[in-house]
Parts: C-alpha cells; structure tokens; sequence
C-alpha cells in the first residue's frame, strides 16, 4: 500500500477545507489565549506561583540562595554582639546562631523537630564542621537549660566561627 502525501497536503490545505476548518482553528485560538491569560494569572496573582517563580529568578540571577542577602544581615548582627564585651550577649548571640541555622536547614529540606535531628540527616561530605555544630549545639542546650552557665569570649567566638564556616560551606553567607 502506497501512501501519496502529496495528495494528503494537497486536500488538507485546500481552500474548501481551510474554509470548514476555520471555526475550529477560532476555537483553538480562543482556548489557547485563556489558557494563556490562566498561566499569566496563576503565575503572578497566586502566592505560592509568585513565591516559587521570584525565588527560582533570583537564585538564577544572583547565583546565590534566595535569602542569603537576609542572612548576611542578621549574621553581622550576631557578630556584633561579640563587640558588647557581656557574656549575655554571647549567650544571645550562640542561641541566635543555632536558631538560623536550624531554619537555615529546615529551608534546605533537612527538616527535623530539633537541630540535632537536622543535622543528623547530614554527613560530613555535606558539611564538613558537623561535630563542631553539634558541640555547639549541646553547649545552646546547656545555655538554655541553666541561666547561670558559663560562656567566655574565647568560647563564643569559636561556636560562632564553627556556624559561620556552616554557612558559608552552606553558601549563605559571602
């Protein structure tokens, strides 16, 4: 059985046919514009559209996680709470540090109920530094637990140099 195409191309695009076929082509038009005019509004009026496009185009963009520019800032305001010379501050400032990371984690789809749980889901190829944050961590726990534990300087600083390399190993922080 012998197929002529020419013969096919030649009925389809005749004008008696093309004259049949143009309420349907009118129809498709329609449909395809609404569905366009649907894809717009979706994608710009719904939030969860907007929340998901803005973040895709900025990480593209930017080449960095959206939020980074948020954490950057909020870094160098636990960072500054170690120029304040009292040890109240550095408690603050190492249970600020564990509470962005632990977001920090829960936005990067390791979500657990505590960070120790987060950070299980983590190897050290991941984030090389993880016993120093779960060290970290434990000492956050013992600040909490108990009003009248001890945190000098040096040992603020080291928690908070261990969570600045997890942030930046995490590239959210530059």
């Amino acid at each position: 059985m012998n197929i002529d195409f020419s013969v096919i191309i030649d009925l389809l695009t005749s004008e008696e046919i093309q004259k049949n076929i143009f309420p349907i082509k009118v129809t498709f038009l329609i449909i395809s514009g609404l569905f366009l005019a649907f894809v717009i509004f979706a994608s710009f009026y719904t939030h969860y559209f907007k929340w998901m496009f803005l973040n895709d185009a900025f990480e593209f963009l930017t080449r960095r996680p959206f939020g980074a520019k948020r954490m950057n800032r909020n870094w160098k305001k636990i960072k500054q709470r170690l120029d304040s010379k009292s040890e109240t501050e550095y408690k603050l400032a190492i249970i600020e540090a564990d509470k962005m990371l632990s977001s920090a984690l829960k936005r990067m789809g390791y979500a657990g109920p505590t960070l120790e749980e987060s950070l299980d889901k983590l190897t050290s190829a991941t984030l090389p530094n993880i016993e120093d944050l779960y060290s970290a961590h434990q000492l956050r726990e013992n600040i909490v637990r108990d009003q009248n534990y001890a945190v000098s300087f040096e040992q603020a600083k080291k928690i908070l140099d261990d969570f600045e390399n997890a942030f930046i190993h995490l590239q959210l922080l530059s």
